[in-house]
């Protein structure tokens, strides 16, 4: 299966981002041009900016993965200007992400974004923690998710480190002088950052960033800029949440430790097929077809749809997902250590 379908080809991955980018300015020309009229119309375009905000951060997401393109630098370039669109520092994100890869379903090691509590963790919280938290894991506590998610944290953590490496540098300089800056900066260990390549990537992605917020604001105004894109990224980012949550918290998904876990019945139990609307598959290049997506990274967005077409007799064992039954996934937040599997509340409420 792999052999057949893990070949991507970069005049397909360039259409694809070409088909994103493409509309996505021209919506945003036009979100400004409304916004000079009345703010209200701004909610005109502001959906189809919402979906292709998810689109961009898909097709980052594939970049990570080096399958959108055949080409390395191709991966590596427009990973870099999606992860500028989506405010994440793409390279960073990936590497985290690969992590999640390699122990798909051991939740001992990856919980995912809502850092999943066990049953025992869950019980030994206060009641009002207990409401907080199934807040932060539902569709409404998801745009403020979102918004801490791609717009708060990634910047946030970039000044935290930055203030702490410069400080390190410092004091390190007056104590040794001999040594050069770069051997001091070499020295300092954060948790932002885990290489000196990750943290460039921080780096240039903020600037970037930070470069085009200044532009924007200065064009058409600081109300109007943030007032479409603290929205349009929040909502996406949380819409992402939610959809990454629902393909590995469902109804007694696998959910193993690390002395039983396997990572085919991962892929396979652990992951759910998310059966979509086709426009809908579009807007999220293809990833509700999770489960083969986790079997093996390689294989392009764009080919996902065929592979589960004719491989479909492999996966009887995959739970579906359908659109309707989103809520009632995301009420699935508990990990049940001695079942091995995802419940929800309502199954820990009854045994309880």
């Amino acid at each position: 299966m792999i052999s057949r379908y893990a070949e991507s080809d970069d005049i397909q991955g360039l259409t694809q981002v070409l088909a994103t980018l493409i509309p996505f300015a021209l919506l945003w020309w036009a979100a400004i041009r409304l916004a000079d009229i009345s703010p209200w119309l701004v909610a005109l375009p502001l959906p189809l900016i919402i979906l292709l905000n998810v689109r961009a951060f898909g097709l980052m997401h594939e970049c990570g993965h080096g399958s959108l393109f055949r080409s390395c630098r191709l991966n590596r370039a427009t990973g870099f200007l999606l992860g500028v669109i989506s405010g994440m520092p793409q390279y960073v994100w990936a590497q985290h992400h690969n992590y999640h890869h390699a122990h798909n379903g051991d939740w001992e090691k990856y919980r995912g974004p809502y850092a999943t509590l066990s049953v025992d963790e869950y019980a030994a919280l206060t009641p009002a923690r207990q409401r907080m938290y199934r807040y932060k894991c539902s569709v409404l506590g998801a745009p403020l998710a979102g918004f801490v998610y791609l717009i708060f944290n990634p910047r946030l953590t970039w000044l935290r480190g930055s203030i702490g490496l410069l400080i390190h540098t410092i004091r390190r300089k007056f104590a040794a002088p001999a040594l050069s800056l770069r051997a001091h900066a070499a020295a300092y260990r954060t948790r932002y950052w885990k290489s000196a390549r990750e943290y460039r990537h921080m780096l240039w992605n903020n600037v970037a960033l930070l470069s085009i917020w200044a532009t924007m604001c200065r064009l058409c105004g600081t109300t109007q800029f943030f007032l479409i894109y603290v929205l349009s990224l929040s909502i996406a980012g949380g819409a992402g949440i939610v959809l990454f949550t629902v393909q590995h918290n469902f109804r007694h998904a696998y959910a193993s430790d690390s002395e039983h876990w396997d990572h085919d019945t991962g892929a396979i139990e652990g992951t759910s097929f998310l059966v979509l609307p086709r426009w809908l598959n579009w807007c999220t290049v293809n990833i509700g077809y999770h489960h083969i997506h986790h079997l093996s990274a390689s294989i392009p967005g764009y080919r996902l749809v065929a592979c589960h077409e004719e491989y479909e007799h492999l996966f009887s064992r995959v739970t579906r997902v359908r659109l309707g039954e989103v809520l009632g996934a995301l009420k699935c937040i508990l990990w049940d250590r001695q079942a091995q599997q995802i419940i929800s509340i309502a199954e820990y409420q009854q045994h309880a």
